[in-house]
């Protein structure tokens, strides 16, 4: 069986991204962000979840960069 959010959870892994990184560029908490994966999340807020990915993912390289 999959799992709900199986693209999201898989996106943030491979860029080494831990959801409640994901939850603090949301404003939500862990726990939310968690429950909001229980179940299939809209168009919309997976965009929302996406950017937020790649809002980290680009903080990381700039940090990584000096």
């Amino acid at each position: 069986m999959k799992k709900s959010n199986e693209d999201i959870r898989t996106k943030a892994q491979q860029n080494n991204i831990y959801l409640y990184e994901i939850a603090e560029v949301l404003g939500v908490s862990e726990p939310t962000f968690c429950r909001w994966l229980r179940k299939e999340l809209s168009d919309a807020k997976k965009a929302d979840v996406y950017a937020a990915i790649d809002i980290i993912a680009e903080q990381r390289k700039e940090n990584a960069n000096g």
